[in-house]
């Protein structure tokens, strides 16, 4: 029996990050459901989402936060954050203002593996 509580049972917030600091964020578009792309959040992206309703992140290549859109103007309006069981991944609900892929499709996720080959997934 599931009681759909967080496994300390208090029903407190109490996000758990890897030893880099870092937890998996997977971003949907709070129409369609669709997953737009995944990323990494520490405290830091964390608290900056929270206070503004903006979707940031860490990026790992560059050592720092970001916020999603912050050059290209294609921001994430955070709608609502999903905790997993472990609060240890997120999942944001956004509405997004643009293409959420740095390749400019709307999804990083737009081919699919059919043996080995990727193959365009028509919108």
């Amino acid at each position: 029996m599931s009681d759909n509580s967080d496994t300390d049972g208090t029903g407190a917030f109490a996000p758990r990050y890897d030893q880099a600091g870092l937890m998996t964020a997977v971003v949907i578009d709070a129409g369609t459901r669709d997953v737009l792309m995944v990323a990494f959040m520490d405290q830091e992206a964390l608290e900056a989402t929270r206070r503004t309703g903006l979707a940031h992140f860490h990026s790992r290549s560059r050592g720092r936060l970001w916020q999603k859109g912050e050059t290209s103007g294609n921001i994430l309006r955070v709608k609502e954050i999903r905790v997993d069981c472990d609060q240890d991944a997120l999942v944001l609900v956004c509405q997004a203002a643009g293409p959420a892929c740095h390749t400019g499709a709307r999804s990083c996720f737009f081919r699919s593996l059919d043996g080995d080959e990727l193959i365009p997934i028509a919108d």
